[in-house]
């Protein structure tokens, strides 16, 4: 009886090893690849999934304390951009989100009215004589970028994520860029690595800069490097060494 079984252990194993070689000669991939990378990727989902629970909990309590914070700030902003010059306090733009979904984003207005009528959408520069007296202050100090905590809330941003751009430039740069469409994989954040280490858009060679940032901050992307960003930012504000 033993010696039986044992036979047909060994056959069984004879069988298995035949077609596991036979596998391995046509390229196929064996059952415990299969397995291994299942897990693997089951791993990187949970920790990812992680990842992204701990970031939002991130954006709504800073952004919750933000906007209490800087509730009377704000309401000083405002006031000023109001008595500056004519139009509404705050600016509404379409914007492109995560997976190419739009969103309004708002920001107090920097600009006079009527700042695109005749130009159409073009990248802001240096000296713009578009910007008001007041705009250029809430422009330097980034005031003007605080109501995007409304955004963050409601969950069309991040604190920390790639520059929301506008869809006109975002039909544009794709034909320009490669793996441009990248920077779509996250929310766009209030502030980002490609912010706080570059310039303002003002060419195609500015933005192909950005978007190494923004591929990079997606790789790493994780709650501890988002608070490092955050601070870097706030230091940027404090010295004025930011744009």
């Amino acid at each position: 009886m033993n010696a039986t079984f044992q036979e047909m252990k060994n056959n069984l194993m004879r069988d298995y090893m035949i077609r596991r070689y036979q596998k391995i000669v046509k390229g196929e991939v064996l059952i415990e690849e299969r397995a291994i990378e299942s897990l693997t990727r089951m791993k990187f989902q949970v920790a990812n999934s992680w990842r992204i629970i701990i970031k939002r909990a991130l954006d709504i309590s800073v952004s919750l304390l933000g906007l209490i914070a800087c509730s009377p700030v704000m309401a000083l902003v405002a006031l000023a951009v109001k008595l500056d010059s004519r139009g509404p306090i705050l600016y509404s733009q379409e914007r492109v989100g995560q997976k190419g979904r739009t969103f309004r984003i708002y920001k107090f207005r920097t600009m006079r009215l009527d700042a695109e009528l005749k130009s159409g959408p073009v990248w802001a520069v240096d000296n713009d004589p578009r910007v008001t007296a007041v705009g250029h202050f809430l422009r330097v100090t980034h005031l003007d970028e605080l109501p995007q905590f409304f955004n963050v809330l409601k969950g069309e941003m991040s604190l920390v994520g790639p520059r929301p751009e506008r869809p006109h430039f975002v039909k544009e740069l794709k034909k320009h860029i490669p793996n441009y469409d990248m920077r779509l994989y996250a929310k766009p954040g209030v502030t980002g690595l490609a912010q706080i280490r570059q310039r303002y858009d003002n060419s195609i060679e500015d933005v192909r800069r950005k978007v190494r940032y923004d591929v990079l901050y997606i790789k790493k992307m994780c709650p501890l490097l988002d608070v490092k960003v955050i601070a870097l930012t706030a230091l940027t504000v404090i010295l004025r060494t930011g744009r």
